[in-house]
């Protein structure tokens, strides 16, 4: 299935100065196209859903006839006999509607729901391939917002409002087609109320696809907030940023609120304009009845089924109708969905042989994250294959920035970085994601057996070779003491892991993975001071054999390093052996010194810690 052959919209927010580059949004038609696209694969289950619920309307169609024919029964004066048959048929008719109904609306549903899979499947492929500066630059609300609320909101139009829609949609078409065959002039009579509701529809279609767009906005920025505000905590509370964050956190939100209230008084304006139609549609059809009774063209029970025609047709119009505010609102979160699943797959480059232990070299880069406010100038870095670099500097200096340059998550702003003599360009994502691997302080325990959480490095990987991988990072111990070692189930609602053992999980991943390059950013800053003896130790294992480029957290990290980088200010100030640059007496000397003055005795693995 092409999913890439048109643009996708931007965001208005896409077009102020300053504002996050939000992930693309898809056109309205091009979200239609991709619709369409689906539905032809599924044609045989398209055609029999909307089949059945066609054939459900025209048994309900016979319901108005019967009590029509009733009524002329009564209105005859005939024996009560005459209408024991139309009284069967209507249980028959109520029978088989009520059936025929529920039966093609689960089949709509089906529909649905596979429609909603394949697409949901493409979103995810996506959204994984993604950059991850892409994905920093968009926010994480964004991304969690279509992940989360455009998703569950198109799971509940699925499920909820398309097979009423559809349904209302047939009985209206073919009810008007019953009305006409009754009299053509009941039919004139009912469409009066058609300009009405096309008039509302259109005033409230042009309003409503704008203003839940935006609210989508506001949602995922308000989710931003949220995610900054209290994955940040600690830091917020230490730099005494509470009342600041409280008060974005409160102007987010409010400006979602105000926006859900537009809404709902959007809403009311638009039921009082359905409420007129069904005014005039209904006076005119009653009108014309009697006139027709009046002058003997149809009969009482005729004019009956002609107003219990239009009455009927009430319910479906306003179901359809009222359904515009529900695919409004789902059409923007299917917009948003399917501007991230149009998205064209990440080309596969040629296939470019590479080293054991490849060198690493970064010429001349720079990077700034915003337009005049660069984070690294002119940094020279070359990594001998196998060597094990630390980069060691002050909160800001651009440590984990050029770690990151370096893993191919942002491009320089300008200058070059090679792998092997090949550029990171070349090489492109999924080569380099390959051959360099990032773990940062943050890491991720997924919920399920730890067994499964090992595979997602190496899924081909048996046990002993968890067991092995988990053994060189120090973890065989405590893995092999769980209840059901590696089926036990750990993460969320699982067993809880310390931030220790969940960082040797990640290098063990690391072994796992095999890659010749690894950057460590910090690994054991979470860990605590015994943590940290042990992580290192993990850390210098998981390093072995490989191409390393190692955040320093703790200087026990630097003074262990083949090479010392410090960094200031996004320029590389020193470099030399950890000797070397004791002896130089520069800015490394002083914060080796500072460690050497203030660490424990008896705890040789504490020291000063660089915060980054």
């Amino acid at each position: 299935m092409a999913m890439s052959d048109a643009p996708a919209r931007p965001d208005t927010a896409r077009e102020q100065p300053g504002a996050r580059k939000l992930l693309p949004v898809a056109t309205r038609a091009r979200t239609r196209g991709v619709v369409g696209e689906l539905l032809r694969e599924r044609r045989a289950l398209t055609v029999v859903s909307f089949g059945v619920l066609a054939l459900s309307t025209v048994v309900g169609l016979f319901t108005a006839p019967l009590l029509g024919h009733i009524v002329d029964v009564v209105a005859d004066g005939r024996q009560a006999e005459a209408i024991t048959t139309p009284v069967v048929l209507l249980v028959v008719v109520a029978v088989a509607q009520g059936v025929l109904t529920a039966y093609g609306i689960a089949l709509v549903a089906r529909l649905g729901e596979g429609v909603l899979a394949a697409l949901r499947e493409r979103f995810v492929e996506r959204a994984l391939a993604l950059p991850l500066e892409q994905v920093e630059q968009a926010g994480a609300g964004d991304l969690t917002s279509r992940v989360t609320n455009d998703v569950t909101r198109i799971t509940e139009a699925v499920r909820g409002a398309l097979p009423q829609m559809a349904h209302a949609t047939l009985t209206v078409g073919l009810t008007l087609v019953a009305l006409a065959v009754l009299d053509w002039r009941f039919l004139l009579a009912a469409v009066l109320a058609t300009p009405v509701q096309l008039w509302a529809v259109r005033w409230y279609a042009g309003r409503g696809a704008a203003l839940y767009a935006e609210h989508r906005v506001a949602t995922g920025a308000l989710q931003q907030q949220l995610l900054s505000t209290i994955g940040g905590s600690a830091t917020v509370r230490a730099f005494r940023r509470d009342a600041e964050h409280v008060r974005e956190v409160s102007q987010r939100s409010q400006a979602s609120v105000d926006l859900a209230l537009r809404g709902i008084r959007l809403i009311t304006r638009f039921y009082a304009r359905l409420n007129l139609a069904e005014f005039i549609g209904l006076a005119a059809v009653l009108t014309v009845g009697f006139l027709l009774v009046r002058d003997g063209s149809v009969s009482i029970g005729i004019a009956t089924a002609a107003a219990l025609y239009f009455h009927n047709l009430f319910n479906p119009i306003n179901v359809a109708l009222e359904l515009v505010d529900e695919a409004q609102s789902a059409a923007a979160s299917l917009d948003r969905m399917v501007g991230v699943a149009d998205l064209p797959a990440t080309p596969q480059p040629q296939q470019i042989p590479m080293p054991d232990n490849p060198s690493v070299k970064a010429a001349a880069i720079s990077h700034a994250y915003l337009p005049g406010h660069e984070v690294l100038r002119n940094v020279n870095l070359e990594m001998l294959p196998g060597e094990r670099i630390a980069l060691v500097g002050a909160s800001g200096a651009g440590k984990t920035t050029l770690a990151r340059l370096v893993a191919g998550i942002h491009r320089p702003t300008s200058g070059s970085i090679t792998i092997g003599g090949v550029s990171l360009d070349e090489l492109g994502p999924a080569a380099v994601r390959r051959t360099v691997v990032l773990i940062s302080q943050d890491v991720h325990v997924f919920a399920g057996p730890l067994a499964d959480d090992l595979r997602l490095a190496l899924p081909e990987a048996t046990d002993a070779e968890l067991l092995t991988a988990l053994d060189r990072v120090g973890a065989a111990e405590w893995t092999q003491a769980l209840p059901e070692g590696l089926a036990t189930v750990v993460g969320e609602g699982g067993h809880r892991l310390t931030v220790a053992q969940a960082q040797q999980l990640a290098l063990a991943r690391l072994v796992l993975v095999d890659p010749p390059v690894a950057i460590l950013d910090e690994a054991t800053a979470d860990a605590g001071s015994a943590g940290a003896r042990v992580l290192e130790a993990a850390a210098e294992k998981a390093l072995e054999g490989r191409t390393g480029l190692v955040v320093a957290h703790r200087l026990t990290q630097a003074a262990g390093a083949g090479l010392v980088v410090v960094l200031d200010d996004g320029k590389i100030v020193e470099t030399g052996t950890h000797d070397e640059l004791v002896a130089f007496g520069g800015r490394y000397a002083a914060l080796w010194k500072a460690w050497s003055d203030s660490r424990d005795p008896g705890a040789p693995g504490s020291g000063l810690i660089l915060q980054a």
